[in-house]
């Protein structure tokens, strides 16, 4: 540890308990973890690729003995960080709730009711602006914020906070951000390229999709239907979304496959149609769904058919004059001629082979009706329709957002939806239970989601104004691992790396300007100029996660270590690490901004607020402006104690070390 680090490291033990992250299990724990869950699941076929790295993900989560993942982080975070836990809170109205938020706390409280669960306390107003400020805009709110809205007595401040922050630029690229991972947009991956253009086209798609509030099921149909033959066109950069989904080393049938498998995912959250697409759900999934325990694979054949007829095409580029070679390929969505054969022996999945006499499968949707397919009709948009028609379409939608907002889904994963255990009016047999933790929550948010119109922020507002959502993460009394599906208090979750990010520079006031390799500065390719989108000051801004804001170099470094993942096989994580640790408090992202130098308008800001403030208040504009919250009376004491160590000569740099141990405590790096 470098030697300017010792001394900060004695300072946060005082003031925090710094870098006490919840640590990783270790390799023996996840081996006896994936022998146990290997053995639950039962698996017959062993080479399946979805039994293997992800298997994990796959698992119920039906043992409700020990904390879950987001529960178990919450309780340690608890237990750890200092400071939060000596304030009061308000009482919630254990009861249906009026206003904005009614729709869920009426279900939430009616479950705490009848189960005899006293919920947390509400959150107070400073947990509050800087819990709501993370999930819906990405970084934390300004201490001129924060003051306000606390000495503000507008019985609707609340409401009038989340108006405020929904309509905001920074709510549009989070969210852009957080689609932009759900749909994999990235230049490139193991398996294709669209190319920087690509990936720009799809980003201000998504990008201005959201800042238009463009309908949800709108958005999806246009990705699914998308029609065109130039990926890199900035006016139909929905057209990315299917190339996204092709697979190399197969016949085009593995490519239909793997974009019915992503649309399942993404848009219905049944990501068991991918292990349907390689083998009956008999024998593989009688242990993890019932409906896929149930399903064939010349069922899931049906499915994939809707994409039979269309050819995603890679198209070589006119050559540049200036290099005598092609620049790149763009990607075109051609017309195939015919159905979904049965003629493979060879690519990425099990070979496809005539039943009996029958060599090709005819488009047919697989929940519902079954609906099929006129002769001359477009089998996208046909699928489009049937899709985003489906109840199923309003419910997994419904479901990623609260389980983005909430910690977890009312069936969680949010992906692993079994479409035979939703309907508390029909419920599976024993021994299968209702998936959803409160059923009757989840189809009301889909009624409501539709009735709005697919309107996302409205489903963001009802979510966020609620009393469930305004739970403390701390409880008061005896928590129990059986309460976590019942969401009687608010799960604290690790920040994002670009949320890390962008909260450093706007708690210091001090915004970098980047230039993004292949996305700021405007690009000629074949003759056409593409605008580039300028420079960025917020990693939030970022088109992708691989090489950026600043293309490999020391912040995308820094960003890294947070396990943003790649939108390919790395996704993006929560867990602590030892090197997320060691870059809080050594990295030069965060160094190069706690010094206390220059004078004027060169002074840095931990020197223009020395050059006004000094003890208490001096503490409390640091602790407003990295925490969003006053220090408890235990911290300004312990806090000023240190301030004073060695006299004036060493106020500064003792200064900085409190500035460097708020970067550092937990509360900083996890919203709770």
């Amino acid at each position: 540890m470098p030697s300017q680090s010792i001394g900060r490291v004695a300072v946060s033990a005082v003031v925090m308990g710094v870098c006490a992250w919840v640590a990783p299990a270790s390799a023996q724990e996840a081996e006896l973890r994936s022998a146990s869950i290997s053995q639950q699941m039962s698996v017959v076929d062993s080479e399946c690729t979805f039994f293997g790295a992800q298997r994990d993900r796959f698992l119920p989560r039906a043992n409700r003995t020990s904390d879950s993942g987001p529960g178990l982080l919450t309780r340690q975070f608890q237990a750890s960080a200092r400071g939060i836990a000596e304030v009061a809170r308000a009482k919630p109205f254990v009861s249906a709730a009026s206003g904005n938020g009614g729709l869920v706390d009426q279900y939430i409280y009616n479950a705490l009711s009848a189960n005899g669960i006293q919920p947390a306390d509400l959150t107070t107003d400073y947990e509050f602006i800087r819990r709501v400020s993370l999930d819906l805009t990405g970084r934390i709110p300004t201490a001129a914020a924060v003051t306000q809205f606390v000495a503000s007595v507008d019985p609707n401040k609340r409401a009038a906070l989340i108006d405020s922050l929904l309509a905001s630029s920074a709510w549009v690229d989070k969210w852009t951000v957080y689609f932009s991972d759900l749909y994999k947009n990235t230049a490139s991956n193991t398996q294709v390229q669209i190319h920087n253009e690509g990936r720009n086209a799809f980003y201000k798609y998504i990008h201005d999709s959201l800042a238009a509030n463009k309908p949800y099921n709108r958005m999806a149909t246009e990705m699914i239907a998308a029609q065109g033959t130039d990926s890199f066109d900035q006016s139909n950069g929905q057209l990315n979304y299917l190339p996204l989904s092709v697979v190399g080393g197969g016949p085009a049938q593995d490519i239909f496959d793997m974009q019915t498998t992503n649309i399942a995912e993404q848009f219905l959250g049944i990501a068991h149609v991918n292990c349907l697409l390689c083998h009956n759900g008999r024998g593989h999934l009688d242990a993890l769904s019932l409906w896929g325990s149930q399903t064939t694979r010349v069922q899931a054949w049906g499915l994939s058919a809707f994409l039979a007829k269309t050819r995603t095409q890679s198209i070589a580029t006119p050559v540049n004059p200036a290099t005598g070679r092609a620049d790149s390929n763009i990607w075109a969505l051609n017309a195939y001629t015919t159905d979904y054969q049965l003629n493979t022996t060879t690519g990425n999945r099990p070979a496809r082979q005539p039943i009996g006499t029958v060599t090709t499968v005819k488009p047919k949707y697989l929940w519902g009706s079954g609906e099929t397919v006129s002769a001359g009709l477009d089998y996208r948009s046909a699928l489009a329709r049937y899709l985003t028609g489906d109840f199923q379409f309003a419910r997994a939608s419904v479901n990623y957002i609260w389980a983005a907002l909430m910690g977890q889904g009312i069936v969680d994963p949010p992906d692993q939806f079994d479409p035979a255990r939703l309907d508390p009016n029909n419920p599976p047999p024993a021994p299968w239970t209702l998936q959803p933790s409160n059923p009757q929550l989840l189809d009301a948010l889909a009624h409501s989601f539709i009735d709005s119109g697919y309107d996302i922020k409205a489903l963001m507002s009802l979510i966020v104004n609620s009393n469930t959502y305004q739970l403390s993460s701390v409880y008061n009394g005896t928590w129990k691992a059986s309460y976590e599906p019942f969401f009687a208090r608010h799960f604290v979750r690790r920040l994002w790396a670009e949320e890390i990010h962008d909260s450093i520079d706007t708690a210091l006031n001090t915004f970098p300007t980047y230039t993004v390799a292949g996305f700021s500065n405007a690009s000629t390719v074949y003759g056409v100029t593409s605008p580039g989108f300028g420079t960025i000051q917020y990693a939030m801004q970022s088109p992708d996660v691989v090489n950026t804001p600043d293309s490999g170099g020391a912040v995308s470094q820094f960003l890294d270590t947070f396990l943003r993942g790649n939108r390919d096989d790395q996704p993006r994580k929560e867990e602590g690490s030892i090197l997320q640790t060691l870059g809080l408090m050594n990295d030069a992202f965060v160094q190069n901004r706690i010094h206390a130098t220059g004078t004027g308008t060169t002074a840095t800001y931990l020197m223009k607020d020395l050059n006004t403030l000094s003890g208490a208040p001096l503490v409390n504009a640091l602790f407003m402006d990295v925490l969003s919250r006053k220090p408890s009376a235990t911290e300004l004491a312990q806090v000023q104690a240190q301030l004073a160590l060695g006299g004036t000569a060493a106020y500064k740099t003792n200064a900085e070390d409190v500035l460097w141990t708020l970067f550092n405590k937990l509360d900083f790096v996890f919203n709770y």
